[in-house]
């Protein structure tokens, strides 16, 4: 018989596999908990930092990322604190700097309320999440790619930039990047913040001559609302 750990999550005491963690254990019992490095089939990293909860209590209570942290007896936690979702909402703002035409990204923003970016807009195309390189690794068995750097210099590539003679092109790596998924289409590059999918502002298409047409988002509530009415 498996291992079991009890623990609190959101003040519920449940029971779970030792061999969980955090972020696991709260899933199956269906407390959402945001992710953006992390991916079913791929080893925790634990860099986007989306994933935070808060664990303790009192002035010991602490945030940590639930993907790199297991299960533990008599563990409290909390994965919707008013202090774990500011930091989300910090977080994606950083994000948002980094990475603003991810539409994965711009999701997440419009999900978690998030209405302004404070930071220099940087326009970068990697977040170093290090799915790709995880990906490479683990499910595709090449080690094409990895880390290089350090720090602000840090980035992912080949060894030297050289064409590596271990990729067979699988496209693996763009298929799991947030940065390449999909790109948002907004309008105005010098907003961060879009929020077009979460229907914060008119959506791109006029009215005028599309009566019968719904645009793509889903659900788009600026055109569902007037054919109720």
């Amino acid at each position: 018989m498996d291992a079991m750990t009890t623990l609190t999550i959101n003040g519920l005491e449940v029971t779970v596999d030792s061999g969980m963690t955090v972020l696991e254990a709260a899933r199956f019992l269906g407390f959402p908990i945001p992710t953006l490095c992390h991916m079913d089939g791929l080893s925790p990293y634990g860099a986007c930092r989306l994933c935070v909860v808060e664990i303790g209590e009192g002035p010991r209570a602490r945030l940590v990322s639930s993907c790199t942290y297991p299960v533990e007896p008599g563990l409290r936690v909390r994965t919707a604190s008013n202090r774990v979702i500011r930091a989300r909402k910090l977080i994606l703002e950083l994000l948002l700097a980094s990475c603003p035409e991810s539409k994965i990204i711009q999701d997440m923003a419009s999900a978690h309320d998030v209405r302004q970016q404070r930071f220099r807009q940087e326009h970068e195309t990697c977040i170093l999440c290090g799915l790709c390189v995880r990906m490479c690794e683990e499910q595709m068995m090449a080690k094409a790619i990895g880390f290089r750097g350090r720090g602000v210099k840090r980035s992912i590539g080949t060894p030297f930039d050289a064409k590596s003679e271990e990729c067979r092109l699988c496209g693996g790596c763009i298929y799991v990047c947030p940065a390449c998924q999909l790109r948002c289409t907004y309008t105005e590059p010098e907003k961060a913040v879009c929020g077009g999918c979460a229907n914060l502002a008119p959506p791109c298409i006029q009215k005028e001559g599309f009566d019968d047409m719904l645009c793509y988002m889903a659900p788009c509530v600026a055109c569902e609302m007037p054919k109720q009415a």
